[in-house]
């Protein structure tokens, strides 16, 4: 069927609204259409009204899907995950209940090492197939689009295999994934000592691999006491900004290293996690509107209390977003719905502050805010069908996959 509708919505909550992120108390504007419907056309969406104004428009050959009272949600687009690895960390998380923190499990080779090792160890067919399994968790929980890191390869051939896995798994799922090369994840165990040899490697072999194959839209570093140091990242940084890759930047995350300083200089889209960044940093984020990438589900499963805080930036008027990290380590989680959670309990956003974060906001810092994060008109249809009658209840009935049916360009990727 090139047409589908969707009929019946107790709340169509379109986002429609300002062609850029929001901000402030936009964040809160989630532009409902009670009893709403919406016409798909080849993928696309073609309108969107109150159910009375879009049957009639409907013709014999188009598919009618009943949302039975639901409410229907732009698809999630998680702007921070590290989805292709070998292996797990299901012992550190052990460790972790045993009272080992995730820095005392790293300095004993264990962490983001150890699937290191892994991940070195696995070919490209074996990286796709672990892939796919984690794609299907993120549809089957709502989300469409995902930003996908490298940096579990850390060689010059190892950080290509698994972007190209990432490339291949774009193609072979009904997943969007955009990729980011972040060969700077932590100095490999061979360069041990020699942090700028290692610097070397990327600036002068890996950067200009991935971009002359275009592997790679966005080139991340982490900024961090025991992985890069400031003036580290900023020549990864400056590198990759004259190969023509956006800049995003883990900051600020176990200190006050200067990540977040370092985005604002650069004009990087994102500086990511926060949880350490004070007032001085975020404003310098807001001079620079860099957008704030928040992580609480890797605050969550590390055991941490600390999380970043959300409320100064709304107010100091930064487009914030809200995501997974899912990754192997620090934080196993694909669920966007508990992300959501966290974010209202831990880090009081409102709840439609947070569908906002994660949704258009989030598809602007990837380059996709024309494309999709909203239900307007023109617009790829990454639509969800929740099981809930009223938008609170996605992060209020926690612990639950919401989801009732998934369409990703208006085909259908997941049904309950």
């Amino acid at each position: 069927m090139s047409s589908l509708a969707i009929i019946n919505c107790s709340q169509l909550v379109t986002l429609a609204g300002p062609q850029r992120p929001r901000v402030g108390e936009e964040l809160r504007e989630l532009s409902i259409i009670e009893n709403g419907a919406m016409l798909l056309r080849e993928g696309r969406i073609e309108k969107v009204g109150k159910r009375e104004t879009i049957e009639p428009l409907l013709t014999a050959d188009c598919e009618v899907v009943d949302a039975a009272n639901r409410i229907v949600l732009p698809g999630f687009v998680d702007a921070h995950t590290h989805p292709v690895f070998a292996g797990n960390r299901a012992n550190e998380f052990e460790l972790r209940a045993s009272g080992a923190t995730y820095e005392q499990i790293a300095l004993a080779g264990g962490g983001i090492r150890s699937t290191v090792r892994n991940t070195r160890a696995a070919s490209e067919d074996e990286l796709v197939v672990s892939g796919k399994r984690y794609a299907e968790w993120f549809l089957r929980c709502g989300t469409t689009t995902v930003e996908a890191k490298s940096g579990y390869g850390l060689t010059v051939e190892d950080e290509l295999k698994m972007l190209r896995a990432i490339r291949r798994l774009n193609d072979e799922t009904p997943l969007s994934y955009v990729p980011t090369f972040l060969g700077a994840h932590v100095v490999p165990e061979e360069f041990k000592g020699n942090s700028s040899g290692y610097v070397d490697l990327i600036v002068e072999e890996m950067l200009p691999r991935v971009a002359t194959e275009n592997l790679a839209e966005f080139c991340d570093v982490f900024c961090e006491v025991g992985a890069f140091t400031v003036e580290e990242s900023r020549r990864i940084l400056i590198a990759a900004k004259q190969l023509g890759l956006k800049l995003r930047v883990h900051a600020d995350q176990l200190s006050l290293g200067g990540g977040s300083a370092l985005a604002a200089e650069l004009g990087a889209t994102t500086a990511d996690h926060l949880e350490q960044a004070d007032q001085s940093a975020i404003r310098n984020l807001q001079s620079a509107m860099v957008q704030p990438v928040l992580l609480p589900c890797s605050v969550l499963m590390i055991g941490s209390q600390k999380y970043a805080n959300a409320r100064a930036m709304i107010e100091a008027g930064l487009a914030v977003i809200i995501a997974t990290d899912f990754n192997p380590g620090s934080s196993p989680v694909v669920s966007m719905l508990l992300a959501l959670t966290l974010a209202s309990t831990q880090m009081k956003m409102t709840p439609a502050e947070a569908i906002s974060a994660a949704t258009v906001n989030a598809a602007y810092s990837l380059g996709r805010g024309n494309e999709i994060g909203s239900l307007e008109p023109g617009k790829r249809a990454d639509v969800v069908i929740h099981d809930c009658g009223d938008y609170r209840e996605l992060a209020y009935f926690a612990g639950l996959e919401h989801p009732h049916a998934v369409f990703v360009n208006g085909k259908n990727a997941f049904s309950r």
